[in-house]
């Protein structure tokens, strides 16, 4: 059972019969949202999906089709998998909206995608460890990470958390790949009293992202390729500083005019990862190739907060 509501209480908005007039009277319908930031985003919303929809004179079959696609992204996100963030970052939007949130000035490191694999519940380790978890093949290439985390005037930022995950040279993250141990290529790092961090992990590859589901056929569609470019994941946060989340990609990846979520979003982020063959690697059970990285992480003022895990 229901209770109707009071005539007096009920709003009448009006009866669409045109193309022209549907969007004013479906404005007319949402005008009492009493959230103002609410109301503003949901307008907008609706006056650009009517005008989406005018303009490319959508067909009822068309429309069931991106009802169906919207239903199949729900059934496809797993505890594992976001198949909805994964279709955002292919559209573009995660890095619109990521572009249009930047806390920076012109000379700071630039921010990048936070991607779908993020979690919260990476471990933190000692400053050194070796984040690789599996055992080394022989085509793995160690890679040294050393750097600092300072304020955008240089100050040294002791503590600061230093969050990193990236795929395998296979080009898969763990929970991706069974064969690989749980939590590896991850981990959180405290920087010692002079804002410094130094961990070890192996050279990452570029790999497609999934492609099970219904952005695979969409990129399959556009005849777009599914490739990232290689790059290592960053959140980096201090107290009353902004928490930056980027990523750090090789320069001489193939990939980087082209990576499938346009994740490469200034030019600075594509660094040098060189790779050194002199006896000289910084530890001892290694001798032959090794690759190293140095960074600079700048963080403004602001607030500190981590991001929320798209798997967890």
């Amino acid at each position: 059972m229901f209770d109707l509501p009071a005539k007096e209480d009920i709003f009448c908005h009006g009866i669409p019969s045109t193309p022209d007039d549907i969007t004013d009277i479906v404005l007319r319908a949402m005008g009492r949202t009493e959230n103002p930031r609410l109301r503003e985003i949901l307008e907008a919303l609706v006056r650009h999906l009517h005008a989406f929809g005018r303009e490319v004179k959508l067909s009822d079959e068309e429309f069931m089709m991106a009802i169906n696609a919207v239903t199949r992204l729900g059934h496809l996100t797993k505890d594992r998998h976001n198949e909805t963030m994964v279709m955002s970052d292919a559209l573009g939007f995660s890095t619109l909206v990521m572009i249009l949130n930047q806390n920076r000035q012109a000379d700071q490191m630039s921010p990048a995608l936070l991607g779908p694999f993020y979690s919260r519940k990476d471990p933190e380790y000692p400053l050194g460890t070796n984040i690789n978890r599996a055992d080394p093949k022989p085509s793995d290439i160690p890679l040294f990470v050393s750097g600092q985390v300072q304020s955008v005037n240089g100050q040294p930022l002791a503590n600061a958390l230093v969050e990193v995950w990236h795929a395998s040279p296979e080009g898969l993250y763990e929970n991706q790949d069974p064969d690989q141990p749980y939590l590896n290529l991850r981990g959180k790092f405290r920087t010692d009293a002079d804002g410094r961090f130094h961990f070890r992990t192996i050279r990452p590859a570029s790999y497609p992202i999934p492609t099970h589901g219904i952005v695979g056929e969409m990129l399959a569609a556009q005849n777009r390729h599914p490739f990232r470019a290689a790059h290592l994941h960053f959140t980096v946060s201090a107290p009353d500083h902004s928490t930056l989340v980027t990523q750090i990609f090789p320069a001489d990846d193939r990939f980087i005019e082209s990576d499938c979520v346009f994740g490469v979003t200034c030019a600075d982020l594509a660094v040098p990862f060189p790779i050194h063959d002199d006896g000289k690697a910084p530890a001892e059970d290694v001798s032959g190739q090794y690759s190293t990285l140095e960074l600079i992480f700048d963080l403004s003022e602001g607030e500190s907060r981590l991001p929320k895990s798209p798997i967890d």
